[in-house]
């Protein structure tokens, strides 16, 4: 059974996304990997009084991300009959995503386009644009 990755935020583009895997995930007798990914660089300067509750401020984010984004993606994999994990990790989303598409040996990735426009998308670019460009398997971008 092949594995796809689908990255997830909390966004309608993200439910449509869901929707758009499990769809095709029923076809052709996919897995579904949903992943979300908390913004985070180890490079940040931090006060040490910061440093002391790092630790315990990402285990927070990480159980706020299961419950208010996971859960309700799982949701929609639980009713489409469709075998899923969840993944939520820190790290700069298109990097980590990769990651993790390389680590399950995921054959496709799948995001939804949340919109990002004007001048951060031309400075920074789109999750979904670093996808494309970088990844080793097909990504598919829902609108």
């Amino acid at each position: 059974m092949d594995t796809i990755v689908v990255g997830v935020d909390n966004s309608a583009a993200s439910t449509r996304a869901v929707e758009f895997a499990v769809d095709r995930a029923q076809r052709n007798h996919w897995k579904i990997v949903l992943v979300h990914v908390i913004p985070w660089s180890p490079f940040s300067f931090q006060t040490p009084s910061e440093n002391e509750h790092r630790h315990r401020e990402k285990q927070r984010e990480i159980k706020a991300a299961t419950e208010q984004v996971l859960a309700p993606m799982a949701e929609i994999a639980e009713r489409g009959g469709v075998p899923h994990t969840e993944v939520v990790r820190h790290g700069k989303p298109s990097d980590t995503v990769l990651d993790i598409c390389a680590e399950v040996g995921a054959v496709h990735v799948i995001v939804g386009r949340t919109g990002d426009s004007g001048l951060r998308e031309a400075v920074f670019g789109s999750v979904a644009n670093r996808l494309a460009q970088h990844a080793d398997v097909p990504v598919t971008v829902v609108p």
